[in-house]
């Protein structure tokens, strides 16, 4: 069966998600919103890169058809993101998002989660938040490994993750900027790190069935300031600007650090005394097990192959508010038989 399917977003990540769901045979795209003007009116298929599909961009979610599903990429607050999400369930829409707070905000944003809850529930359908992290690295995939112990005492991971794909999103982090327009933007709130800390601790602390005591998130920190020129696809860092920053949390128990959680997100070069990588490690009482990605999960890649992988799922799934952990694994596994030849634009 194919779904139907709309998006809202569309910037450097709602765009590639959108060359990859024009691509696939399992769903059909039929309609396309975001605010800039700039896309306004612009056939979707062209702005992805491939041929015409007559699927006009439009400025507001309200004018957009009737589909099975809205996916929605706009922003990481879950608090501006809920106006956008609430009228597209009422509309009868499964939503899904790639907004980072959405993925477990039942500790984070109690009143919030249980308004989506009960919308979803009293129009028959599910609402979701997905993404690579949180949602797949630092929640469920060290939920499914601690099932190789039986009894999982810590876990701890270390990311260390390539940026130089994403856009908008890179100004939270701060990278481009001095070290002193740093210290000046982070003062005033505008560089703020990772979103999703506190949601992924929480997922993966209520699926081992821990009451943590506390999340505690840390301030994000310069890590690296670029002696080279680094390019990326959508900025350039300059010599003596921050190229990679880190961000930690740690969710505990009992006075106990059982969760520990760090990322550094960067523009890497060979010259730097690190590179993408990750490491995972769950303590257990019967034997520890250790996950190793020498040259890391790329963030933006596994961010738009969970958000296509999941969409039929979140259309099939039970009503209400349902985290990637709800999900049955046979169904947000790789769907890449449903992905159809690229087409190239027409001359």
């Amino acid at each position: 069966m194919t779904h139907t399917v709309v998006l809202v977003g569309l910037g450097a990540t709602g765009l590639a998600m959108a060359e990859s769901l024009l691509r696939r045979t399992d769903v059909t795209v039929v309609g396309a919103a975001d605010k800039n003007p700039a896309v306004v009116g612009a056939d979707l298929g062209t702005l992805a890169g491939l041929e015409a599909r007559a699927v006009t961009v439009v400025d507001d979610p309200a004018l957009l058809p009737g589909a099975d599903l809205a996916i929605v990429a706009t922003t990481s607050d879950l608090n501006l993101v809920v106006d956008t999400l609430v009228p597209l369930l009422e509309r009868g829409y499964n939503v899904m998002s790639i907004c980072e707070e959405l993925s477990y905000p039942w500790s984070s944003h109690p009143e919030i989660a249980r308004r989506l809850d009960e919308t979803a529930k009293a129009h028959g359908v599910t609402v979701l938040g997905t993404g690579a992290n949180p949602g797949v690295l630092m929640d469920t995939l060290p939920l499914l490994l601690t099932t190789l112990t039986q009894r999982a005492e810590r876990v701890v991971i270390r990311r260390r993750t390539n940026m130089s794909r994403y856009g908008a999103i890179l100004s939270k982090f701060g990278l481009g900027l001095t070290p002193a327009q740093f210290d000046d933007a982070q003062a005033v709130g505008k560089v703020v790190g990772h979103y999703g800390f506190e949601q992924a601790i929480s997922a993966l602390g209520a699926g081992l069935g821990w009451p943590l005591d506390a999340i505690e998130v840390g301030r994000v920190s310069p890590a690296i300031v670029s002696e080279t020129v680094r390019t990326g696809e959508h900025i350039v860092i300059e010599p003596g600007e921050i190229a990679a920053v880190t961000h930690a949390a740690r969710g505990t128990l009992d006075g106990r650090a059982v969760i520990d959680l760090e990322i550094m997100f960067g523009f890497f070069d060979g010259s730097d005394p690190v590179g993408a990588g990750d490491d995972y490690r769950i303590e257990g009482s019967d034997q520890v097990i250790e996950l190793s990605s020498p040259a890391g999960f790329e963030s933006f890649v596994s961010t738009i192959a969970a958000a296509v992988n999941v969409a039929t799922a979140v259309v099939e799934a039970p009503s209400g508010f349902l985290s990637m952990g709800d999900l049955p694994v046979a169904r947000i596994a790789s769907k890449g038989a449903h992905l159809a030849t690229a087409r190239a634009p027409r001359d």
